[in-house]
């Protein structure tokens, strides 16, 4: 049987910072859950990751809409580090709303009262209703199947400083190392070290 991981991209899907107090991180599966009042929508974010421990501990997260134009650095920042190790807001503009931070640098955001969560084994749904909510700018939405065809583009690979790079294909994490360990697990979306493409 057939089984081609990279088709999930062809849903359509944006990149997006979630945020709740004291954690924030990348996120991609953000979904209209219900426009009709309370509008509602649902953010997915894997188990490891110390946001959705906080979005748990919290009952509040937020959603900052990012563009086609974001800074590369606010994926690095924010996609490939964790809020256990450093404060990913320290060197960008925000706002705070109800408590949590969130990025000027986008098109603009939702925060949502979290309703409901859905336990996926792997990753936890959290369904939140909106409460309070701001655009600032008309620019375009960075879509996931854009950002992974210009993910370079955005991360700026330096191969010149490491000899070898190996990217996830599922996220887009990238491990730095001349071997990738065959027990090793994607620390953003927990796949193993089969989904990983090297890179020189």
């Amino acid at each position: 049987m057939n089984k081609d991981k990279k088709i999930i991209r062809d849903i359509l899907s944006g990149v997006f910072v979630a945020s709740t107090t004291d954690a924030a991180c990348i996120v991609d599966t953000v979904l209209q859950v219900s426009s009709t009042e309370p509008a509602l929508i649902s953010v997915t974010v894997n188990k490891n990751n110390f946001t959705n421990e906080m979005i748990k501990k919290n009952q509040k997260f937020a959603i900052a809409i990012l563009s086609k134009d974001v800074d590369g650095n606010i994926i690095k920042t924010f996609g490939f580090n964790s809020s256990r190790d450093i404060d990913k807001f320290e060197n960008f503009d925000y706002i705070e709303v109800e408590g949590i931070k969130i990025l000027k640098n986008s098109i603009g955001y939702m925060v949502c009262q979290v309703i409901d969560t859905v336990d996926t084994k792997t990753h936890d749904i959290f369904i939140g209703k909106i409460i309070t909510s701001e655009r600032f700018n008309n620019e375009e939405p960075l879509s996931y199947l854009y950002y992974q065809e210009h993910k370079d583009d955005y991360l700026k690979v330096k191969t010149s400083e490491v000899k070898t790079a190996w990217i996830c294909t599922v996220c887009g994490y990238i491990y730095y190392g001349d071997e990738l360990p065959n027990d090793f697990k994607c620390p953003v979306c927990g796949v193993g070290a089969s989904s990983f493409e090297r890179k020189e």
